[in-house]
């Protein structure tokens, strides 16, 4: 399998989770043109967490939309409150933390719920990758939004320069779930089954980042990424 450019063919509550995925609405990605916007994604086990690392280190600002989503349901977040009001104090824990669990069971049971359930983090979301993403732009040459749940709609909606899918087999996946993150094998495969498939997050990519073997191999790669990145971002220093 090949790295490089491509022409386009988490988990639990709290995480985006409908059609728009937590989308950044209040992203103007005309602000600061300077900046090059990355969507970086890839499937649970891909090594998506550890490339975001490696371009962190090279000088790049990254977003996380799912430390966000954490956030925004924590006590004082964004969402706390509204869904304490709507759920009631039986999703919350004795210290007053959310309970993933006890949320889940309602919202994940009832599609009015869900739909409630998204419509209270969803916006909260948007609103605060928005606020991240416009500040890293200022500062940054190479902003990442780390997004775990990346789609066409809110790929156009978002306005990214480019889409980075960190790409890896299905059974390298699940070792790695298995040997590293202590996942049986069958819920490494329920987990992975549940998302959208190799094939349709490919066609997202203007880069496919190929992590199918060792460190060494994905640490070239994020290399010739990060070199394609600059040549994106000199372009549109030029532009500007």
């Amino acid at each position: 399998m090949g790295v490089g450019p491509h022409a386009p063919e988490e988990d639990g509550v709290g995480a985006p989770s409908g059609p728009d995925d937590g989308v950044p609405v209040g992203w103007d990605s005309t602000a600061t043109v300077t900046a090059v916007l990355v969507g970086l994604t890839g499937g649970i086990g891909s090594g998506k967490s550890t490339v975001a690392a490696s371009l962190a280190g090279r000088g790049a600002a990254v977003v996380d939309a799912d430390r966000i989503a954490r956030e925004i349901v924590e006590p004082g977040g964004a969402a706390y409150a509204p869904l304490v009001e709507r759920f009631g104090k039986g999703v919350l824990r004795t210290d007053g933390t959310l309970d993933r669990q006890a949320l889940a069971d309602v919202a994940f049971n009832d599609p009015a719920a869900l739909e409630d359930l998204n419509g209270i983090t969803h916006p909260a979301i948007g609103a605060v990758v928005a606020e991240r993403i416009g500040a890293a732009a200022q500062t940054h040459e190479v902003v990442v939004l780390d997004i775990p749940l990346l789609t066409i709609t809110n790929k156009a909606r978002i306005g990214f320069d480019v889409v980075v899918v960190v790409d890896a087999p299905q059974d390298v996946a699940v070792q790695r779930l298995v040997e590293q993150r202590g996942f049986s094998e069958s819920d490494a495969r329920a987990r992975i089954a549940a998302q959208i498939t190799r094939e349709e997050r490919r066609a997202l990519a203007d880069f496919v980042l190929d992590n199918s073997g060792d460190r060494e191999a994905l640490e070239a790669g994020i290399e010739r990424l990060w070199q394609w990145l600059n040549e994106k971002k000199t372009g549109r220093t030029t532009q500007a």
